[in-house]
């Protein structure tokens, strides 16, 4: 008696592949490939031409990405942004720590008090950005208390104008920045600590260590892997800082407070130069991934992973 062999697997009606389930995401499958992946492959394609108001004229090669070099808009949109960078990442990791930390205690108002910090994150950042201006304003209250204060202590202070000064312009950002982001890294933090097991805790206690060195040897270790996932989260946020310096000083004075994707902005859309600006974007994109890279490879001296059973 011949056995006839099986029919191959791909070839035989499945019910229990639920094919049409694909149909159901087939819509958003067009979306993404149309308007991200062809979007991204043809905004390369223009950074190698020569594409202005009226379209592709011709194609340069490296030509753009040499001028940004030669640009010395570009290289003060990028000293801002790394200025950006190293204020921003450290004060909100520190700020968020301290706060979940405070927050992780028996509180009385526990609820009201995370409810109160994260709202920020909630809130319109343009509404956030158009107080601070009032705040940061030449006689807005910033410079009020501080007049209070020096007045107070006996001090000669001149106030600062924070808007319209190339010296304070980054940091009236700086300030709304935290503001607003500060909430998201406590609520993460704070969902670590619950994580820690509290028998380390007691057995450091036991072998009489005390408060800083529970904290040092036990809390930053096991949640060192969220302090490296926030790190590079953040960090990728302040290369691609916006909003923040595009609402509060329009990246003035001076282009004092000009952030590299304010800047590709400006270019891509009130100069009507696309070329420039995609050359700037994928100059970002490769600074970003090559930044993500070492810091994911330099991990691996100061994460700690707790070992699965």
């Amino acid at each position: 008696m011949t056995v006839q062999s099986p029919r191959p697997s791909w070839r035989r009606w499945r019910p229990d592949q639920q094919w049409e389930g694909y149909l159901f995401i087939l819509p958003s499958l067009i979306g993404f490939f149309v308007f991200i992946i062809l979007a991204v492959l043809f905004s390369l394609g223009i950074s190698f031409s020569d594409w202005g108001l009226t379209g592709f004229r011709s194609w340069v090669g490296l030509e753009n990405y040499h001028a940004l070099f030669r640009d010395p808009i570009f290289w003060r949109a990028l000293r801002n942004t790394g200025f950006y960078l190293i204020t921003i990442v450290p004060s909100q990791l520190a700020l968020g720590m301290a706060m979940a930390l405070a927050l992780n205690q028996s509180l009385r108002g526990q609820g009201f008090y995370r409810l109160v910090y994260f709202m920020p994150v909630v809130t319109t950042i343009v509404a956030g950005a158009i107080v601070f201006r009032l705040l940061f304003s030449t006689h807005g209250p910033v410079n009020g208390l501080i007049e209070g204060l020096a007045a107070l202590f006996g001090l000669g202070v001149e106030m600062p104008n924070w808007l319209g000064s190339t010296r304070y312009a980054k940091w009236a950002v700086v300030f709304l920045t935290l503001w607003k982001n500060t909430g998201f890294t406590m609520v993460i933090y704070l969902a670590a600590l619950q994580g820690v097991p509290h028998e380390l805790y007691d057995a450091a206690h036991t072998d009489g260590a005390n408060a800083w060195q529970r904290f040092r040897h036990v809390t930053l270790p096991m949640i060192s892997p969220t302090t490296f996932f926030l790190f590079v989260f953040q960090a990728i946020g302040a290369f691609q800082l916006f909003t923040e310096p595009f609402v509060m000083t329009q990246g003035g004075p001076a282009n004092a407070s000009l952030s590299v994707v304010q800047y590709i902005y400006l270019a891509a859309f009130r100069d009507i130069r696309m070329d420039k600006a995609s050359a700037m974007a994928w100059f970002l994109f490769i600074f970003i991934f090559i930044f993500t890279l070492i810091q994911n490879r330099m991990q691996r001296n100061w994460v700690y992973y707790e070992a699965s059973e």
